[in-house]
């Protein structure tokens, strides 16, 4: 997912879209799963020159990846496109006021119950064994950029620094998720939970455990029939709901908590034993998959 924050930051996603060419091109890479240069130059009756250009324009604002495959007759350019959604935030003048925000290293959990398969990595190597669920608890997983496990939970203490007398009005939480399949397999359904204090506020499906291609950040030493990225996920729990990108998920509301300055806030990943799709669960942090970020948090606030 794409998150655009402002109008103005929105701007060149904005120019991007507005060529049918461009817009022709992410539906043709979406259709194919992916093409190489030679091919959509062909498809769309265009010279390689001009779409060059236009993929240019696509890339920056983040909406396809361009990547070298090595192939029998030397290296070609494989295009795809880069997110399954776009969110974008109309009103932003509320944003920025009255908010703390913070992240969280994918590591720095504060209590797990996990199966295999499983593990940890830092950005520079394997933590422990894999499939050996005490090295979640190993001193070195607060180093873990990448963790994995087919069912179980994760549950993260979220720092609360909003200030004295304020009360909590929206919580959002974005974390870049996929499923945990043996190997990778880019259709393997799995039911995520989300629970805030112990209560469920919703479920998503991963629709895999995504290898196709490399991930953007995932470092070279990372094997190629492992987790290569995921999805990012926003998280909104507001007076009116529970939403993920945008969509509802539940009735749950912010004010079912009552979150002041002084709350304690535990939020749980999930993979349920009476979930329908039992299919794990891989959360990325900043060093690996496709978003260069940890797990983001922001809390808005009000006087009580």
């Amino acid at each position: 997912m794409l998150h655009i924050e402002s109008l103005d930051d929105g701007l060149e996603l904005f120019k991007a879209l507005g060529s049918e060419v461009r817009v022709e091109i992410i539906k043709q890479l979406l259709t194919n799963k992916g093409m190489n240069m030679n091919e959509l130059a062909s498809k769309l009756n265009i010279t390689n020159g001009a779409l060059t250009n236009h993929m240019k324009k696509l890339e920056a604002c983040g909406l396809v990846t361009i990547s070298n495959e090595s192939l029998g007759h030397g290296n070609q350019k494989i295009c795809s496109v880069h997110v399954d959604k776009i969110l974008i935030d109309i009103d932003s003048e509320k944003e920025n006021v009255n908010v703390y925000n913070t992240e969280l290293k994918v590591g720095h959990y504060s209590d797990y119950k996990v199966f295999p398969t499983c593990g940890l990595a830092s950005a520079k190597a394997i933590i422990g064994e894999v499939d050996d669920t005490r090295y979640f608890s190993h001193p070195s997983r607060y180093e873990a950029d990448i963790l994995w496990f087919t069912k179980g939970y994760v549950e993260y203490d979220i720092p609360n620094f909003i200030p004295a007398g304020q009360k909590i009005t929206q919580l959002m939480i974005s974390a870049e998720l996929s499923s945990e399949a043996p190997g990778v397999n880019n259709n393997w359904p799995s039911d995520i939970s989300f629970s805030l204090n112990e209560k469920h506020i919703g479920t998503w499906t991963s629709p895999g455990d995504f290898g196709d291609v490399q991930g953007i950040f995932t470092p070279d030493w990372w094997f190629p029939n492992w987790n290569q990225y995921g999805l990012l996920k926003l998280i909104v729990i507001n007076q009116f709901g529970t939403y993920i990108d945008g969509l509802k998920i539940s009735d749950i509301t912010i004010n079912d908590f009552n979150l002041d300055n002084s709350s304690d806030m535990k939020f749980k990943f999930s993979v349920d034993d009476d979930a329908e799709n039992i299919g794990g669960l891989t959360i990325f942090g900043k060093n690996f998959g496709n978003y260069a970020q940890d797990i983001k948090i922001s809390i808005s606030y009000a006087p009580l």
